[in-house]
């Protein structure tokens, strides 16, 4: 429920896999005007200030998200940036990384979201739309997971 008190709140919770460093992983996730660079549906991000900015994103569903973002934590040796996001996302997003166990290293990368859904069109849509609104998330979280193994893998060889 969001503070309106409707059903139109969503919490996720997802684990990257990234073959690289976690400060260089912290970093990337730290810089969001790259966004737009590595994670394709992420359109547009103009920072208004060191801690925060604008986004605009789009997923496999026709309807732009806009939102805007402010760090309300960043703890770089913790691996911990915290986000919250108002507009038409209403929330908090939190990404954590920490070094991956195992011979091959890497790092792991939870983001969680707890967001409520306040976009007018999306918010007219049945209950029984949820499945696509979740399946819709998890494809841009797939995608936005490959865009950023690969443009670390690309920045960290050019490096």
């Amino acid at each position: 429920m969001n503070a309106r008190g409707s059903a139109d709140r969503f919490r996720f919770s997802t684990t990257w896999s990234v073959p690289a460093p976690p400060g260089a992983v912290f970093e990337a996730v730290a810089t969001p005007e790259d966004y737009p660079r590595w994670w394709r549906e992420v359109r547009e991000v103009t920072r208004t200030g060191p801690d925060g900015g604008h986004c605009r994103f789009r997923s496999a569903l026709p309807v732009d998200l806009r939102v805007t973002v402010r760090a309300v934590r960043r703890d770089p040796a913790a691996g911990v940036l915290e986000i919250a996001l108002t507009g038409q996302l209403d929330g908090r997003m939190t990404w954590t990384v920490t070094a991956a166990d195992g011979p091959g290293g890497g790092s792991l990368v939870r983001v969680e979201q707890d967001t409520a859904l306040l976009h007018p069109l999306l918010r007219r849509l049945p209950r029984a739309a949820r499945p696509l609104l979740r399946a819709n998330h998890a494809w841009m979280m797939r995608s936005g997971e490959r865009g950023l193994r690969a443009w670390l893998r690309k920045h960290l060889d050019d490096g």
